[in-house]
C-alpha cells in the first residue's frame, strides 16, 4: 500500500491554527468576546472606573458593560470595589502577565545583570522594552532606599523623555523614529524635549558616548541613566537603567554611573546573542 506522508509543514499549521487564519472577516470573529477584551483593555489603562464612567466614555450601554465586567470578575480578571463602587483591573490578570513575562527569556537572562547593577549603585534597576511607540517596563529590581524610582512590570511611559526610551530611539532606524515623534511629544516638566530637532540632536549625542540620560524630563526631582541592549541582529530591543532622586543622582555622579550602567546593557546583549561590542 502505497505510504501518503504529510508535509511536516503543513502539519504543523494544521496544529497550530485552523483553515482561513487569515480571514478575519465577522464570520471567524467573536464579537462578545471582542466587545469585552476592549472594556478590559480599557479599564486597564485607569486606576478604577465606576460601571457609569466605563459605559459612558466607552460609547456602550451600562448593561452590556456591567455583563461584560461581571463576566470577568468570575475569572478573576477584573475586580469590584464596593465602598467605592470601582471596577478594577483583578489579580489573575497579573497572574496571566507574569506568565507572559516568564516566555520571555529576555527577563529572565536580565534578572542578575538587574540585581547586580541595583548593588553597584544603589539605586533601582529596571529593563523596558519598545511597544506602541512607549517603553513597556518589563522587570525591576529596586533599591532599599526608602525614597526610590518605582517602575512595576507592566508601566508605560512615553519614549521622548524616558532614559530607556531615548536609549532605544537612538538606534532606531529614521521612518520608526520618525513615526515615534509624530505620536506625539508631551511636555511633562520644564525640562521634557518636545522639539523634534532637540531630540534628534540630543539622540546623536547618546549615540556617540552610548547612554542616555532622563534629566527629571518625565518627573521633577527624578533622574534615570540607560544604556541600550541589543539581539542577534544588531539591533537595539531593550534597555537597562538606573533611577532615582536627584540628591542622590546628580550631575555630577552622572558619568561615573553610567559605567555600570553600560557594563550591564553590554552583558545582557551577549547573554541573548547581540554583538560583543553591543
Amino acid at each position: 500500500m502505497e505510504s501518503q506522508d504529510n508535509d511536516p509543514a503543513e502539519v504543523r499549521k494544521a496544529r497550530g491554527r485552523p483553515r482561513g487564519w487569515d480571514d478575519k472577516s465577522d464570520q471567524n470573529t467573536i464579537k462578545s468576546l471582542d466587545r469585552a477584551m476592549q472594556v478590559f483593555e480599557y479599564l486597564s489603562e485607569t486606576q478604577g472606573k465606576t460601571l457609569t464612567a466605563i459605559s459612558q466614555e466607552m460609547g456602550q450601554s451600562p448593561a452590556t458593560v456591567y455583563r461584560v465586567l461581571t463576566t470577568l470578575a468570575l475569572r478573576e480578571l477584573v475586580e469590584f470595589d464596593p465602598a467605592e463602587q470601582l471596577w478594577h483591573i483583578g489579580p489573575r490578570a497579573f497572574v496571566i502577565g507574569s506568565r507572559f513575562l516568564r516566555r520571555t527569556s529576555l527577563v529572565d537572562r536580565a534578572r542578575p545583570f538587574l540585581r547586580k547593577l541595583m548593588e553597584e549603585t544603589g539605586e533601582t534597576a529596571n529593563l523596558g522594552i519598545e511597544r506602541d511607540a512607549s517603553v513597556l517596563f518589563v522587570s525591576q529590581v529596586e533599591t532599599h532606599a526608602s525614597i526610590r524610582a518605582f517602575f512595576p512590570p507592566g508601566t508605560l511611559s512615553p519614549m521622548h523623555c524616558s532614559g530607556i526610551g531615548k536609549a532605544l530611539l537612538a538606534f532606531m532606524d529614521g521612518a520608526r523614529l520618525d513615526r515615534v515623534m509624530r505620536s506625539g511629544m508631551q511636555s511633562f516638566t520644564p525640562k521634557t524635549i518636545t522639539d523634534p530637532q532637540r531630540l534628534r540632536s540630543a539622540l546623536g549625542e547618546i549615540r556617540a558616548r552610548g547612554y542616555s540620560v532622563d534629566d527629571e524630563e518625565k518627573n521633577v526631582g527624578m533622574r534615570c541613566i540607560a544604556a541600550p541592549v541589543f539581539d542577534m541582529n544588531g539591533e537595539a530591543v531593550a534597555g537597562i537603567s538606573v533611577s532615582g532622586p536627584t540628591n542622590r543622582i546628580t550631575e555630577a555622579s552622572t558619568e561615573w554611573l553610567s559605567r555600570p550602567v553600560i557594563e550591564a546593557a553590554r552583558h545582557l546583549t551577549q547573554a541573548v546573542g547581540g554583538p560583543a561590542g553591543g
